[in-house]
């Protein structure tokens, strides 16, 4: 890995990571990304572009706007340095190459939506569509090799050269890839609000999945799914333990305190009490899911291939 590129490629991200901020503020709320200049969102103040540099400027303002000194979002730090990372690694593991390109812009994708979906739980389609569209389209340039390659082009008999044929099945591989990601997510959300009456999976997410698919393949699509439906399930347990915790402390507080007014004791113990709350909590709680299958995509990209290949291994 060359020093002086991995540094360029990194400042690069950085500056898109600043670009990427934007996005995730404005999108939601349909505001376009290009006009007008950035702004504080407290005082409404223009930024000037010395204050828009990608992480020195929040290190020299401490974290707080320039004129009306209204705290700035730790996420704008994290999301620019996230990018930039992203993009060295994907370098460090593609090298100088179509394929850090390629994954350069999936993970920049991801990373928005990602964001996205934890402050406002959506998944806007102006990054979700043209993501889906790119993904097919870099299929022709950088070739999937998944299930279709592997096995479809002895039964396929395309009439075409080898370089055409292969780039035919990377192009089969993307569509499956991103009908299995959008199917699957459609069907269980379909499964959940039939069961429990209420939705439990947005479209957003079934866009999102569309667009894993489309960059990742059949194989990375499902290792996907199923590892942020296992991340997804340990938060919700986290979150219902966590919750639970917490109120069994507080309704402890409140039994000591009816007994020292003898006053009449609730029936429940506070433990009792304590988890009927946090069920209702955890059922009334809409989890932003599509933070797990950015995520779950991005570990994909980098080590869901030995994962598999380890996994096949044991059977």
């Amino acid at each position: 890995m060359d020093p002086v590129l991995a540094l360029a490629i990194f400042v690069l991200g950085l500056a898109f990571g600043s670009f990427l901020n934007v996005c995730i503020y404005r999108l939601p709320r349909d505001l376009s990304v290009v006009s007008p200049r950035s702004a504080c969102p407290h005082c409404k103040r223009p930024i000037a572009f010395y204050d828009n540099v990608p992480i020195v400027s929040w290190i020299i303002l401490r974290g707080r706007c320039r004129h009306c000194h209204a705290p700035i979002s730790l996420r704008y730090l994290f999301v620019e340095l996230l990018t930039g990372g992203l993009f060295v690694g994907t370098y460090a593991y593609f090298g100088f190459t179509l394929a850090t390109l390629k994954y350069c812009v999936f993970g920049f994708l991801l990373l928005g939506l990602i964001f996205t979906d934890a402050e406002t739980k959506l998944l806007p389609d102006k990054l979700t569509l043209p993501g889906l569209l790119l993904g097919i389209l870099f299929s022709l340039l950088v070739p999937v090799h998944d299930v279709a390659s592997q096995y479809l082009p002895g039964v396929l008999n395309l009439p075409f050269s080898a370089e055409i044929s292969t780039r035919l099945l990377s192009l089969l591989d993307s569509l499956l890839g991103a009908a299995l990601g959008s199917s699957f997510i459609y069907g269980a959300g379909a499964a959940y609000l039939r069961w429990r009456g209420t939705e439990g999976m947005g479209f957003g997410d079934v866009k999102l999945m569309a667009m894993v698919g489309a960059f990742l393949g059949v194989k990375l699509t499902i290792f996907t799914i199923f590892a942020a439906s296992l991340a997804g399930s340990l938060f919700g347990l986290a979150a219902v333990f966590i919750v639970w915790v917490k109120r069994t402390r507080r309704f402890a507080r409140q039994l000591a305190n009816l007994k020292s007014a003898h006053r009449e004791l609730p029936a429940l113990s506070p433990r009792a009490r304590a988890w009927q709350s946090a069920q209702m909590v955890y059922r009334h709680y809409q989890m932003p899911f599509g933070v797990f299958l950015g995520s779950m995509a991005l570990l994909a990209l980098f080590i869901g291939n030995p994962i598999l290949h380890w996994y096949g291994g044991l059977w």
